[in-house]
């Protein structure tokens, strides 16, 4: 942290102090760290919006939002006695230096692969030695977003060699599931169907993560596609005078292949643009022995924030 990140830092502190002070804030003064829980929720959720969307103003913005609140929980415990922020921060700079012996020590990895299998073990002697219970999915938050969280589950468990063989096996795998849905489909039994869309859905988050793709982001960007060009066609229909819902479905079909034209073309223009920035070149994301790329290059997932896998 520079210089002028730490005097920065030290007067967000100083204005929580304030806020909590005699002649502070009502509101942040009835604060308690479960209390402040869904906030820190919310804020992430907001946070990375913006970062998907590209919108580096508003990433700032929410990261700056996230930052307050996790200092001011940090702030509290504090002033409770139970631990302080400077605690956190050295818990946090050990725990990736145990946690990273290929870069602090003298380990060497072979493959990523084998890096993540280390880091496992790592946790498990962490949480051995703090007497937890040391299972594979012991550290999953219960309340995490279910693709998220099905990610998580996929990932650990090809970290512990529980998983299909080869990409093949997943793709038929997918296909199988698939039929079984319609087959649930064909039925009446409502548990059936929910059973079998849960289970095809959990088979793709898997294929994805073996692809590099997160099923949880892909999904937020079909959305906002689908938002993005019906906002158009509403657009389009009120400037012709007309209310979309009283289009008729071939109008509205017209309206949305011009939509995915104009979505096309924008991203044409802007992959143009892209490699012209970079002149051409694309990303080696090949693994250098010993050391490895990021878990994340490999479309594998160590955890949450900042991948402490907690």
């Amino acid at each position: 942290m520079s210089n002028v990140s730490a005097e920065k830092f030290t007067e967000l502190q100083d204005v929580l102090r304030t806020l909590l002070g005699p002649d502070g804030c009502p509101w942040d003064r009835a604060q308690s760290p479960a209390s402040l829980c869904d906030y820190v929720v919310e804020e992430a959720h907001e946070l990375a919006l913006a970062i998907r969307h590209g919108s580096s103003a508003d990433a700032a913005d929410e990261l700056g939002d996230v930052f307050f609140l996790l200092t001011f929980i940090a702030l509290l415990y504090e002033r409770q006695g139970v631990f302080s922020t400077a605690d956190v921060f050295e818990r946090s700079r050990l725990k990736m230096i145990r946690r990273h012996p290929h870069v602090f020590s003298d380990a060497v990895f072979a493959s990523v692969e084998e890096q993540l299998a280390a880091w496992e073990a790592i946790k498990k002697r962490e949480q051995a030695a703090a007497g937890k219970t040391a299972g594979l999915f012991s550290g999953l938050p219960a309340s995490l977003p279910s693709l998220i969280k099905a990610y998580r589950i996929h990932s650990r468990a090809a970290g512990a060699g529980f998983t299909w063989s080869d990409d093949v096996d997943v793709e038929q795998q997918v296909e199988a599931e698939w039929l079984e849905l319609l087959d649930a489909f064909a039925s009446q039994d409502k548990s059936s169907r929910e059973h079998e869309l849960g289970d095809l859905l959990f088979t793709l988050v898997e294929l994805g993560r073996r692809k590099g793709i997160k099923a949880d982001a892909a999904l937020d960007a079909a959305a906002a596609r689908f938002l993005e060009r019906f906002a158009f066609m509403e657009e389009q229909a009120r400037q012709q005078g007309r209310d979309f819902a009283s289009l008729d479905m071939e109008e509205k079909n017209a309206l949305w292949d011009e939509a995915k034209r104009r979505e096309n073309s924008a991203a044409g223009r802007a992959a143009e643009e892209h490699k012209a920035d970079r002149g051409g070149e694309e990303c080696n994301a090949a693994p250098r022995a010993g050391k490895g790329r990021d878990a994340d290059c490999a479309g594998e997932e160590r955890g949450g924030p900042g991948g402490t896998g907690q």
